[in-house]
C-alpha cells in the first residue's frame, strides 16, 4: 500500500511516499476504506511540524518527542468500504462514505487505504464527487460547530468570519448566510469575487482594511486566522456578542504556545465579561457528518477546492497550503 509518511518533524521535506507499506485491517466498531481522495488542512501542518511546541507537552498521544505519534499523514477523505470491523452493522462493503480519522487514530487518510471508527464515518453525499466530499468534513464541521453550535447564528444577527477565504470560512460564509445572517467577510484582496458568489454581504481585504479600526461591531465573530490578539477581536465584538476561536496561526511563526496564548487569555477573560469569549475544539461526530450531508445535497454548501494534487506530490500540497492565500480546499487524489 502507498502512504506519505514522516519520520521526524520539519516542513513538507520531511514527507515521503511510502509505497510498501501493508493495507491497514478493520477492527472491532471500525471501518476499512479504499481512499479515492483526500484534504489537507491546518491540522495536518500543526502536526507534521509539531507546532506550537506547546502541544508536545499537552497532546502526547498526537504529538511524540522528535515526530508524531502517527507516522501516517492526513484527516478529512472519502472513499468506498472494503471491509468491516467486528460489531459494526452500518455499512456494507462497497458503500460510498466521507469522513475524518481522528487525530490519535492509528492509520491516516494520506493512503490507499485506511481503518476508521465507524461513528466518524457517514454515507457521501450524494451528488458530489469523491474530491467533493473529502473537502468537507473537518473543515465544514468545524465552520458548523462555530457558526451554529456555539455561535448560535440566527437572523439579523451580523456576523464577521476572519480568514473567510479559506476551507473553513468557505464553508462558514455560506451556513451564516443559511441561517439569515448578514455576512462581512475577511480575506485575500483575491477572494472577494469567491466570496460574494458563497453569501458574504461584505468582504474586507485584511492587508488593506483593519476591521478593528472601522468602530463597528459585529454579533459573532468568528476567527480562523490566530494571528490577532485577543484585544483586537473584543474591540470588533458586540458587548454582549460571542467570539469563536478556531485559527490555526502561522506555520513560521515559531512560537511556543502560538494561538493558544490568546485561548488562554480569552478563556480567563471570558469569566469577568458580558462578551462569550470560546474556543472551538473540533472533534469527529457521525451526526455533524449526517447534517453536513443534508446541506450539501439540498445546496446550502458547496465545496470549494483550489487546487488538486496526486498523492505522491503531498509535499507540494502542504507547501502550497502553507505559502499561498487560501481560496478553498486543497485534495489529493488517491
Amino acid at each position: 500500500m502507498r502512504a506519505i509518511v514522516q519520520d521526524r518533524y520539519g516542513g513538507p521535506e520531511v514527507l515521503r511516499l511510502a509505497t510498501d507499506l501493508p493495507v491497514p485491517t478493520a477492527g472491532p466498531g471500525e471501518v476499512q476504506v479504499r481512499v479515492h481522495a483526500a484534504s489537507v488542512n491546518a491540522a495536518d501542518w500543526h502536526t507534521m511540524r509539531g507546532m506550537p511546541r506547546a502541544a508536545r507537552l499537552m497532546a502526547p498521544k498526537q504529538f511524540g518527542r522528535s515526530g508524531p505519534t502517527r507516522r501516517e499523514r492526513g484527516q478529512d477523505f472519502a472513499g468506498e468500504v472494503t471491509g468491516l470491523g467486528p460489531g459494526v452493522g452500518d455499512f456494507a462493503v462497497g458503500d460510498e462514505v466521507y469522513g475524518e480519522v481522528g487525530l490519535t487514530a492509528a492509520h491516516g487518510a494520506f493512503a490507499e487505504y485506511t481503518t476508521v471508527a465507524a461513528a466518524n464515518v457517514a454515507h457521501k453525499p450524494g451528488g458530489l464527487s469523491f474530491e467533493e466530499a473529502a473537502a468537507m468534513p473537518l473543515a465544514a464541521d468545524t465552520a458548523l460547530q462555530g457558526m451554529k453550535d456555539l455561535g448560535h447564528t440566527h437572523a439579523g444577527q451580523t456576523v464577521l468570519i476572519i480568514g473567510a477565504s479559506g476551507g473553513v470560512g468557505t464553508f462558514a460564509v455560506q451556513l451564516a448566510k443559511s441561517y439569515g445572517a448578514t455576512v462581512t467577510a475577511v480575506g485575500s484582496a483575491g477572494s472577494a469575487e469567491l466570496l460574494r458568489s458563497l453569501g458574504a454581504d461584505e468582504v474586507l481585504d485584511y492587508r488593506a482594511q483593519d476591521f478593528a479600526a472601522l468602530g463597528r461591531r459585529w454579533d459573532i465573530v468568528f476567527d480562523l486566522s490566530g494571528t490577532y490578539s485577543l484585544g483586537r477581536l473584543r474591540r470588533a465584538l458586540a458587548p454582549d456578542g460571542t467570539l469563536v476561536l478556531s485559527g490555526g496561526g502561522n506555520p513560521h511563526d515559531g512560537g511556543f504556545f502560538g494561538p493558544m496564548s490568546v485561548n488562554i487569555g480569552a478563556l480567563f477573560a471570558d469569566r469577568f465579561t458580558k462578551q462569550h469569549l470560546v474556543t472551538l475544539q473540533e472533534h469527529p461526530d457521525r451526526a455533524h457528518l449526517d447534517e453536513l450531508r443534508e446541506l450539501a445535497e439540498s445546496g446550502v454548501l458547496r465545496p470549494v477546492i483550489q487546487h488538486r494534487y496526486r498523492l505522491e506530490d503531498a509535499a507540494d500540497a502542504l507547501r502550497h497550503h502553507e505559502d499561498e492565500p487560501a481560496l478553498g480546499k486543497i485534495v489529493l487524489v488517491i
